[in-house]
């Protein structure tokens, strides 16, 4: 199991004030020096936080896993090509959202996945994960569309408001989690993890592979350091039963 750090939010800071500073570069270095095993990071299309010019410097600078989340506009396709990271993670966006809000409507998207994105990749060896909710369907036509892995969203557990709800999301997503194993796929998760919600997560859901976490550990970071606030994620995972 291993601690991808998604370093957006470091650039959102920074665009703040257009200072150049914090740079999220400096920000992976730190992530990977406390033991972070690779960094993550969303190029939208509003470039709202990290810049085209970041996810080069971030190639050139990262020694672990680099995993370039996106939606698989023909940019992104372009750039993720050129650029040749270990994982590109495809993504739903919607310029109007905060955040990533849900998985990929498989259904909706095999067809285009299928004849225009997914042989961009096929002369490289970039491999591909699908961003979808615990659902069986999805789960299927990512495996069917020869995904090297998926990205669980946890969100729906994170921002579960009672404990029935909470142990229901987490029951999908480990049966999401068993049969994407069953067919051949890497397990990965993210999405509004945190230092209260890790612990059930990892202990509950198996063949956890990446889990990648972001805005929770900036904000953690905040007051306690980068460096110590990815020690504190790693110490949860390390002790996951």
């Amino acid at each position: 199991m291993q601690l991808l750090v998604n370093i957006d939010h470091i650039a959102t800071l920074r665009n703040a004030r257009g200072e150049g500073y914090p740079d999220p570069i400096e920000a992976a270095k730190v992530c990977e020096q406390a033991g972070a095993s690779g960094i993550v990071f969303h190029l939208r299309k509003d470039r709202r936080h990290i810049k085209t010019e970041d996810v080069y410097r971030l190639k050139e600078t990262v020694n672990g896993n680099l995993d370039f989340e996106m939606a698989a506009t023909d940019e992104m396709l372009t750039i993720s090509k050129d650029v040749n990271p270990e994982l590109v993670t495809l993504v739903p966006e919607s310029r109007e959202e905060l955040t990533t809000e849900g998985g990929l409507d498989m259904e909706t998207v095999f067809e285009d996945f299928r004849d225009r994105v997914f042989p961009v990749y096929a002369d490289t060896d970039i491999a591909i994960s699908l961003f979808v909710d615990p659902n069986k369907k999805d789960i299927e036509l990512a495996a069917e569309l020869g995904s090297d892995a998926i990205e669980l969203h946890t969100g729906t557990y994170a921002n579960a408001s009672n404990e029935a709800d909470k142990q229901s999301e987490l029951k999908r997503l480990r049966d999401g989690a068993e049969q994407a194993h069953k067919l051949g796929m890497n397990v990965n998760a993210g999405h509004g993890l945190n230092l209260d919600n890790l612990q059930p997560l990892v202990n509950e859901v198996p063949h956890l592979n990446d889990i990648s976490i972001g805005h929770a550990l900036v904000s953690s970071a905040l007051f306690d350091g980068l460096d110590e606030t990815v020690k504190k994620f790693l110490l949860i995972m390390n002790t996951a039963n």
